[in-house]
């Protein structure tokens, strides 16, 4: 039986207000419950790969709840720590884009936020496990959280553990006095999987791109910077076997495409269109975990780049912080010439 691909990282409530006064009028705010890891392994649960995920919750009947919740949808709980009083939460006006000015955080004194290293015994937490995702989100939340991701990472390393990363950045967190660009080469070091942008990659690993890329701003030219920042980080990090972009331009007119380079040779995706969408939250993750999906089947890397791709535009059409598609309604979405 293949070992568990273990997702770790802060759990969230999502709280979605209709403004405009409405969700006073209606005394009442939808509750989501994610999380960019926790989406993730949402997500590969449902495609039947086994995963269980790691967190930090206070010890109370939210959490109950929550974990029983997770367990229906395949996840296994038995990693994640008591500790703490609250669990963290958000909130994002319904429609709206986590990058969007308008997320209010209200992650403070979470439990997650208040790890420090010791807490958790990674030798028990990773012994059925081989593969390890987290995302540039953990490390952002305090100095003793980033701290704890580097004691993970280290004693993945001492297993042998596949390891990935999102590099997903939120301008609003990293306020505990570092700048991603002091923290996250000291963990992408040990990653073998990086997916993000090339924007990402400047902003939180100094490795920069053309400046007439977004001048120009035309896929040929997106796709040749991914090309170059790719092999990039392949050079910086000599772990790192595959990085995958995305790309995704416009609010009403969106147009989304991707990238996977493995093996010295850079996958394109297809590109979709849409002018219509009703969630964008958990579109990234959804991509991420699309990724892990194909490496952990031993899919082709142009395969497993469509599929991640697809996954992730599906999702923008689905409430809630989470996709609600199987592999097989993910396959069935793939262009025939992908």
């Amino acid at each position: 039986m293949k070992k568990k691909v273990l997702c770790f990282g802060e759990l969230l409530m999502r709280f979605s207000p209709v403004l405009e006064g409405e969700w006073i009028r209606q005394q009442s705010i939808p509750v989501f419950i994610g999380g960019a890891e926790l989406n993730a392994a949402n997500a590969l649960a449902l495609w039947d790969i086994p995963v269980k995920y790691c967190t930090a919750l206070p010890d109370n009947y939210l959490s109950r709840d929550i974990m029983a919740s997770l367990n229906t949808n395949k996840i296994d709980t038995s990693s994640i720590q008591f500790a703490g009083n609250r669990i963290g939460g958000y909130y994002l006006p319904q429609g709206a884009d986590l990058k969007n000015a308008g997320v209010i955080y209200d992650r403070a004194h979470s439990s997650f936020a208040e790890l420090k290293t010791g807490m958790i015994d990674w030798d028990k937490v990773l012994d059925d496990v081989e593969w390890f995702h987290f995302s540039a989100i953990c490390p952002a939340l305090s100095a003793d959280v980033a701290l704890v991701c580097k004691e993970a990472l280290e004693a993945c390393a001492g297993k042998k553990i596949l390891i990935s990363v999102d590099l997903n950045y939120r301008s609003k967190l990293w306020q505990f006095g570092k700048q991603p660009i002091e923290i996250m080469p000291s963990l992408v070091q040990y990653c073998h999987l990086v997916m993000g942008n090339i924007w990402a990659a400047e902003t939180m690993l100094g490795i920069g791109f053309e400046e007439d890329v977004a001048t120009i701003n035309q896929q040929e030219n997106y796709l040749r910077q991914s090309n170059i920042t790719s092999q990039k980080i392949l050079q910086q990090y000599p772990v790192c076997k595959s990085v995958a972009n995305t790309f995704r331009f416009g609010d009403e007119a969106l147009k989304y495409y991707t990238t996977l380079y493995h093996q010295q040779q850079l996958y394109v995706s297809s590109t979709y269109s849409t002018s219509f969408i009703k969630d964008k939250v958990g579109s990234g993750d959804c991509f991420m975990a699309g990724l892990i999906y194909g490496f952990y089947n031993g899919l082709p890397p142009q395969q497993t780049v469509a599929y991640a791709t697809a996954a992730a535009f599906q999702k923008l059409f689905i409430t809630g912080d989470a996709t609600n598609k199987t592999a097989a309604e993910v396959n069935a979405f793939i262009p025939t010439h992908d």
